[in-house]
Formats: C-alpha cells, structure tokens, sequence
C-alpha cells in the first residue's frame, strides 16, 4: 500500500527542529561529547586571545561569540539533527508505505579506523567494526528497499513476513519512483530499525492508525521503480 501524504503531514513527520531521538542520536557516545567540549573550549580562547588584540571595541561581539562557541557542547546534536532533517524535507513530494519484510540478514561494517603504535615502535592501523542487522522490505509491486541499523537483542523476533512501514520521498507528485526511504517501523514487535530516526514517531503512527495500520498489506496502484540500494545477491 502507498498512499501520498499532504506536505501538511509530510512536515509534522519529519520536523524541522530536532526531536528527542534525533538529539541523542547527535549527542552520541562519551567520545562525542568530549570532542565538541574541546571544540567548545578552543573556540573560547581563540575569542580570548582575539579580545586582547582588538581591546574594547570587540567586546559586545566577543560575549555573543562566547556565549555561542561556550554553549557548542550543547547546542551542535540539535543543529546537525535540523541540517539532516532539511535534507528530507526538501523532497517535494511524500507517501506512507506499508509492505512487509522479506529478508532479515546480519552484516560486519567497518565504521572507523584507529591508528597505534604497538610495542615495536610499528604504526597499526585497527579496524573498528559493528555488526548491524539488514532489513529488505518489499511489496507485492517489485519495490525493494534495504534498512540498516547497529544490531541490537531486540532485533531477535523479526522475521520474513511481518508488515513494515515507512514514509517514502519522492520528486515525482505519482510517486512512480522512490527517490528516499525513513526508518522502518515494525508494527507486531512495535520497533523502528534504521541508521537515523528521521520520523517524529508519534504523527507516524497516527497516519497509521487513521490508515487503517492492522497488520495487512494492500496492494499497490502500480509498479514503482527505485534508486535506493538494494542487496546484491
């Protein structure tokens, strides 16, 4: 089933300004947060050391500059969550898609390297890798799309068959082809899978109720094509 949304809607969906879990997923790990305080703190003393060189005609700019680069820790998740979100919220046009789960499969990423030096004096690289589960979805009309996110223990009950959802972008007012896909939502295990949590999940899940969301898939008007990734067997 796919069903084209007002921009109304599409705009409650996907908010301009940074829900809960799109700043935590900003705010990151311990590692994050230490790196925008140094950024924080380096912003404040080139703004110090600016202040000696140009005295006291730069001091109404130098508090605003401080009170800003002060506050970066802070403030950064909700800017870099509103820059994605924008991203989304370019596309002109959007549907609600229910189909249902065809493939579940677990994959090794790489998603950073480190570099060391062991006890011989020898530079090594190490391999920061997540294992992260796939998800193919589908619907009875050829479209595919593949949904990846960290593996986690609650991931275990999904399996081939259950309905999925999801909000899908499109530059084309038909929707014909899908140009972008959201998290996906599982309604029988109640979970999202995806990298990012573009959607404000409580106005999804009402246009979900309101479109009848039971569990069942409809079929689709047409056939659609695709340009989001799907897995090479």
């Amino acid at each position: 089933m796919l069903v084209p949304l007002t921009r109304q809607t599409f705009e409650e969906i996907i908010p301009l300004i940074a829900t809960g879990p799109q700043y935590a997923y900003y705010w990151g790990k311990p590692s994050d947060f230490i790196r925008r305080l140094l950024i924080s703190m380096v912003a404040l003393t080139t703004f110090w050391l600016l202040g000696k060189l140009f005295g006291e005609g730069w001091l109404a700019i130098k508090l605003i500059l401080d009170i800003i680069a002060g506050l970066y820790w802070l403030w950064s998740p909700v800017y870099w969550a509103s820059v994605r979100n924008n991203s989304y919220r370019r596309y002109p046009y959007s549907g609600f898609w229910r189909g249902q789960v065809l493939d579940v499969y677990i994959t090794e990423e790489l998603i950073g390297e480190e570099e060391t030096v062991n006890k011989r004096g020898e530079l090594v690289i190490i391999e920061n890798k997540e294992k992260r589960i796939n998800l193919e979805v589908g619907d009875n009309e050829g479209f595919r799309a593949t949904v990846q996110a960290p593996l986690r223990r609650i991931h275990k009950g999904i399996t081939p068959g259950q309905v999925a959802e999801m909000l899908v972008l499109s530059k084309q007012p038909d929707l014909y082809r899908i140009d972008k896909i959201t998290d996906v939502y599982l309604p029988k295990n109640d979970l999202w899978i995806g990298e990012y949590p573009y959607l404000r999940r409580d106005v999804f899940l009402q246009v979900s109720r309101e479109l009848g969301g039971s569990g069942e898939d409809a079929p689709s008007p047409r056939r659609r094509a695709s340009s989001v990734k799907r897995r090479r067997r």
